[in-house]
């Protein structure tokens, strides 16, 4: 009699009406959501938003309220130990210890994840190499640049070649170009078939994930490519406005009744205008549209005319912050 074969897991994550409160307060509400062996799954959310509280009830720090959760196939809920033997997981803060040396985190590491001495010296050469720190064994942790100290907990956290990874806001704090190389890290991983959940504060990094959940008051606000977020502006137009005061103009814009709302963008304004703005209900406000074209020459002459002068004012594609603070605004008001 042949044994039973069990069916595949198909997803690396899966996250059903997941829960969890501290007394009255819920800070995650009914999540719902998965994600696909080799996927890069962002988090995107301001700070208290729920993000770090689903992260440690996957990684079975955190016992959920209600709802269910399985990561690698296994019940969260049910055996956390389980969970944790086939992650690996980056905390927000340096999740190494500062007093020991490159050589000694990695060594410790090896001996918590089990590895024998040959897989262990493999392993040793492979975080060295991808960390950048080759020769530089014997530095203590607390003494390196932050861009090291990251790629190294990374390494330290994939020793034992876990198949699904969480990364907490893994570059805070990081210059550019350390951050750009650390997701060079994680693009390698996932094209090796590991599965990342990632949350970043920063929305150019945010662009590097297959797909994208914005968590609004332990809420998910929104889910989907960054493509598919961005369709939220499919029916109305972006303005981009220079103006020598960009404040003011803000406040000018707000005015008008073509324009829906208005937020800074560097050093300029974004103005988005409603849908209707032409005078047309539902008309397409998508950039380059004859909608922008008619509108833009009236609301510059009104900008210039109460004293704000005008460098520039051009309809533009949506930007992940421009989602993000829509969505997070729709949310708020729901």
């Amino acid at each position: 009699m042949t044994a039973c074969r069990q069916p595949p897991v198909t997803h690396a994550i899966t996250v059903s009406d997941l829960t969890r409160r501290f007394g009255g307060f819920t800070a995650v509400d009914r999540l719902t959501f998965d994600v696909a062996r080799g996927e890069i799954f962002g988090f995107l959310g301001a700070n208290g938003a729920g993000k770090s509280t689903t992260i440690r009830m996957l990684c079975g720090l955190l016992k959920p309220t209600s709802g269910s959760a399985t990561v690698g196939g296994i019940d969260v809920s049910r055996d956390p130990e389980g969970v944790k033997q086939r992650i690996g997981y980056m905390s927000q803060r340096f999740s190494l210890y500062e007093r020991l040396t490159v050589d000694q985190n990695i060594r410790f590491f090896g001996g918590i994840y089990g590895l024998g001495r040959a897989r262990l010296d493999e392993r040793r050469r492979f975080v060295l190499e991808m960390a950048g720190l080759r020769g530089r064994e014997r530095t203590r942790a607390a003494d390196l640049a932050g861009g090291w100290r990251q790629r190294l907990a990374l390494g330290c956290a994939i020793m034992h070649e876990p198949p699904i990874v969480f990364l907490d806001e893994p570059t805070g704090g990081v210059d550019p170009v350390s951050r750009r190389e650390f997701w060079r890290l994680i693009d390698q991983l996932s094209a090796s078939g590991v599965t990342v959940l990632v949350t970043t504060h920063y929305l150019d990094e945010a662009e590097h994930c297959h797909r994208l959940a914005i968590i609004h008051a332990g809420r998910l606000a929104a889910l989907g490519t960054t493509g598919e977020l961005k369709s939220v502006f499919a029916d109305r137009t972006i303005l981009e406005v220079h103006a020598d005061q960009p404040v003011e103009a803000m406040r000018a814009l707000d005015g008008m009744t073509e324009v829906e709302k208005t937020s800074v963008f560097g050093t300029s304004v974004h103005a988005v205008l409603k849908r209707d703005a032409d005078g047309v209900p539902g008309a397409p406000g998508a950039p380059g549209t004859d909608v922008a074209g008619r509108i833009v020459p009236a609301l510059r002459r009104r900008l210039e005319a109460s004293g704000v002068a005008v460098s520039a004012m051009t309809s533009v594609p949506p930007s992940l912050e421009d989602v993000f603070l829509d969505v997070v605004e729709r949310a708020g008001a729901a």
